[in-house]
């Protein structure tokens, strides 16, 4: 679940934003604030993962708050102003909404946010301890999925199709991204457009591998790879 803080000056457009968020699965209000000083606040009380920011405010400006922020949350910035695009670029901010906003500009930046968090999960970089799951979003749904239900990956274009045993998922991921993301010593990639979970491999023989459900090709510059860690190298 990703927990949200809503600051804004203006009722309606906080009223938006909720509304928003609750056409979609996956996502709790945690606060509402109609300034800094309250949001400064609500920061302190709550875990929060995002931050829907209104940039123009009484007292503070929402950038100015940014500054004081140490280690900010995802931040989505919502403003009636356009020329604070550029600036905005110092902050690293996920999306910059344009008043009024519509509910099919707030889903663009929704799957930027969970591009950026999601999908991203420090648990799993190199040289850590990895969990044991990963949330995969499909549709306008984000699915818990255990490392130890999925058996391959498949690449499709700009999406990948994750397999299990008993559903599919698919989602709009690259093979690139998701190498990052899964433990290294329970996937492998076998071909572009594979990886396998090592726990579901049955058997390796010519060019391809058995799983319990399909059979996988292996390209041929993966070969060396696939045959080195059958090999315990």
């Amino acid at each position: 679940m990703t927990k949200c803080l809503i600051v804004d000056d203006e009722a309606l457009v906080r009223q938006v934003i909720q509304s928003h968020l609750q056409m979609l699965q996956g996502f709790q209000v945690v606060g509402v604030c109609s300034n800094a000083s309250a949001a400064a606040a609500a920061l302190k009380n709550f875990e929060v993962d995002l931050i829907f920011l209104d940039i123009q405010m009484p007292g503070t400006t929402g950038l100015n708050f940014l500054r004081t922020l140490q280690n900010p949350p995802l931040v989505i910035l919502t403003t009636a102003y356009a020329e604070y695009a550029l600036e905005s670029y110092e902050f690293s901010v996920i999306d910059y909404l344009l008043k009024p906003i519509s509910f099919e500009r707030f889903s663009k930046a929704i799957n930027k946010v969970a591009d950026d968090k999601l999908y991203t999960n420090p648990a799993v970089e190199k040289g850590s301890v990895p969990t044991d799951r990963i949330f995969i979003k499909s549709g306008n749904k984000f699915f818990k999925v255990n490392f130890s239900e999925i058996i391959y990956i498949e690449a499709m274009k700009d999406y990948l199709k994750i397999h299990t045993g008993g559903y599919k998922l698919v989602t709009h991921q690259t093979m690139f991204e998701m190498e990052k993301i899964l433990p290294a010593k329970q996937f492998i990639r076998v071909h572009k457009s594979f990886i396998v979970a090592v726990a579901h491999i049955k058997s390796v023989y010519g060019s391809s591998i058995e799983t319990e459900k399909d059979t996988i090709p292996i390209g041929l510059s993966y070969k060396n790879s696939v045959m080195g860690f059958i090999a315990g190298k």
